[in-house]
């Protein structure tokens, strides 16, 4: 260390990425923009965020998509499975809608890419409760392929009905052993998330929007709940879509000044294990 401040490892998995067609990502930004009035930082485009990562010292970047409405995963699942084959060391979290009337097959297409690590479920845009009953065959299909889900279900950095740790204890009630990943540290409900961990061992948190004391964004447990879950807590930055620089947050949590193995752990070791358990 240098100062007391802690050194990232050199390799770092990025596990909170967003890569969409490039169209859709262009009205993704407009939306961001109406609604929320957030200028997005990075206009990139899928090839250059990869670039762009990679020349960060990001060697594994873990990416999602959704669908927003019915009639379009089929279609991104598509592109996934065509740029999956186009980089190495890319994975995937693909798209799923449960009013396609072929859902269960483009979710099983998708989900026998190696690098396919499960489905994203966005209950804020897509507008459905966690413990949907029709969401319960992916949900069968995803423990039978060893995958894994990767849920937008807090309240921030917004929310509505569909989210919120409520409705999350109301699906972990009926699938205990769901294989999930929390998006942004289970914010605003970082205690009823946080609280979750010790009786759930398939659970795991990424830190995206979780460290920006700019937007009012700021994990609140302290550092020694970070410690006590340093095994289960991922690095994700939400690139492209970011407010303020990338480094921010990075710079954040190392500002926090916790050990060394936390940092190793979760920039590196969590996310190279999840992967391999999926993969090999």
């Amino acid at each position: 260390m240098k100062d007391n401040i802690p050194m990232l490892p050199d390799k770092i998995i990025d596990f909170h990425v967003h890569l969409f067609p490039d169209r859709l990502l262009d009205s993704i930004w407009r939306y961001f923009s109406d609604v929320y009035q957030w200028k997005v930082r990075y206009h990139m485009y899928y090839r250059d965020c990869v670039d762009h990562l990679r020349q960060k010292g990001v060697v594994r970047i873990v990416y999602s998509n959704y669908a927003h409405k019915a009639g379009i995963a089929e279609g991104l699942n598509n592109w996934n499975l065509k740029i999956l084959d186009e980089f190495d060391e890319l994975f995937c979290f693909a798209a799923f809608h449960p009013e396609d009337q072929n859902a269960l097959d483009i979710a099983d297409k998708v989900l026998g890419h190696p690098k396919v690590l499960g489905i994203k479920l966005q209950l804020l845009v897509q507008n459905f409760y966690p413990d949907d009953k029709r969401l319960f065959p992916l949900y069968e299909m995803i423990m039978e392929k060893n995958k894994r889900l990767l849920f937008h279900v807090g309240t921030g950095p917004s929310g509505n009905k569909y989210v919120g740790i409520k409705n999350f204890k109301k699906l972990l009630t009926q699938y205990p052993a769901l294989p999930v990943n929390v998006a942004h540290m289970g914010g605003f409900e970082y205690r009823e998330f946080f609280d979750l961990l010790p009786n759930y061992e398939l659970l795991f948190f990424d830190t995206s929007f979780s460290f920006l004391p700019k937007m009012n964004l700021m994990f609140n447990l302290g550092n020694q709940c970070l410690e006590w879950y340093k095994d289960k807590i991922l690095y994700g930055s939400d690139f492209p879509n970011l407010i303020y620089p990338r480094s921010d947050e990075i710079n954040c949590l190392k500002n926090l000044n916790l050990s060394q193995e936390f940092y190793q752990n979760v920039f590196y070791k969590n996310g190279q294990q999840l992967i391999d358990s999926i993969t090999k």
